[in-house]
């Protein structure tokens, strides 16, 4: 069984665990009244989301540079269409979910400041007319993230315990 790389592995469990705070923290804050602590987490997700775009873009660096391994041989030919095309279409959302969110709080006249240090530029100035567009498109692309992740969760768990056929293991830190 080939695995995938070390750093490839780091970065996916390290790029998961964060998407899942993003995501938690999101849904979380937005039902909340404003308050101090309402702005804290708005930061803190900003922060989440700028760590996932630069994560990210390392993880498909390293994917270009080194590979991934070569499909089990025990998969059915639309098993691996359907598994490309879902690690391709999350590529794309690890990249729209953060982009679509920093535009948004641009456009609603909010700068994201990194790790509250670092002001990052504006790609767009203050749009006042456009904020709820860009908060429509972040939220419907953050959906469906959601169900493309509790998709590929669930393809894991069905080829560990049904299949065991160490497709999971291929993403699990250790040895073979």
């Amino acid at each position: 069984m080939q695995k995938y790389s070390g750093i490839s592995i780091f970065l996916h469990w390290l790029i998961a665990i964060l998407i899942v705070a993003a995501f938690a923290l999101g849904t979380y804050m937005t039902e909340m009244r404003i308050s101090p602590a309402k702005l804290q987490y708005y930061a803190w997700h900003k922060w989440l989301g700028v760590t996932v775009l630069g994560l990210v873009a390392i993880r498909l660096l390293v994917r270009l540079w080194k590979g991934a391994p070569a499909y089990q041989a025990s998969l059915k030919p639309w098993e691996k269409n359907l598994a490309t095309a879902t690690h391709l279409f999350l590529y794309f959302l690890m990249f729209a979910v953060p982009i679509s969110g920093y535009l948004y709080s641009y456009a609603a006249g909010f700068p994201v400041v990194y790790l509250g240090i670092v002001q990052l530029p504006a790609l767009i100035p203050p749009m006042p007319e456009l904020k709820d567009s860009f908060k429509e498109v972040h939220e419907i692309l953050t959906t469906i993230m959601a169900i493309l992740v509790a998709m590929h969760f669930a393809a894991a768990l069905k080829h560990k315990l049904i299949d065991k056929d160490g497709t999971l293991e291929r993403m699990l830190p250790g040895k073979n």
